[in-house]
């Protein structure tokens, strides 16, 4: 669906709860294929991509997320189900023996990191060096 669709199709609905005349926008709502639409993108845009898809300001998506937890959860959801893709994915690749895969995982799930030792102040090495006899007599 292009932005053009969208946008043609994001008309104003007016609830029969407002007034006929209560003054600013009419309010914008999503049909359940643009919210199943929106699950879908919300795998691999933020928001404000997805706001800019639609062809409506970034606020007005964000007040359609505050009013409607359908679409809110969907948008979760969405995310919710890349991240177990990519989880999944990821555990894979460390289980069949990628390290740097292996690596990341326990960092960010075993709570693994990197110290960096601190320089120690280590007195200083002295080495005397005594002429060997062999030394002298060859000279």
């Amino acid at each position: 669906m292009t932005n053009l669709v969208w946008a043609a199709q994001l008309r104003p609905v007016r609830s029969n709860l407002m007034a006929k005349n209560s003054g600013g926008r009419p309010r914008t709502d999503l049909s359940d294929a643009q919210i199943a639409e929106l699950e879908t993108l919300a795998a691999v845009l933020n928001q404000d991509q997805i706001a800019d898809y639609m062809g409506i300001p970034a606020r007005t998506l964000r007040a359609i997320f505050a009013r409607d937890e359908a679409v809110s959860a969907a948008y979760k959801k969405g995310r919710a189900k890349a991240i177990g893709r990519v989880s999944q994915s990821l555990l894979r690749s460390a289980t069949e023996g990628n390290t740097t895969a292996q690596i990341f995982y326990l960092k960010t799930q075993a709570g693994w990191k990197e110290t960096v030792t601190e320089a120690q102040d280590l007195p200083p090495v002295v080495i005397n060096l005594t002429p060997d006899v062999a030394d002298e007599t060859a000279n």
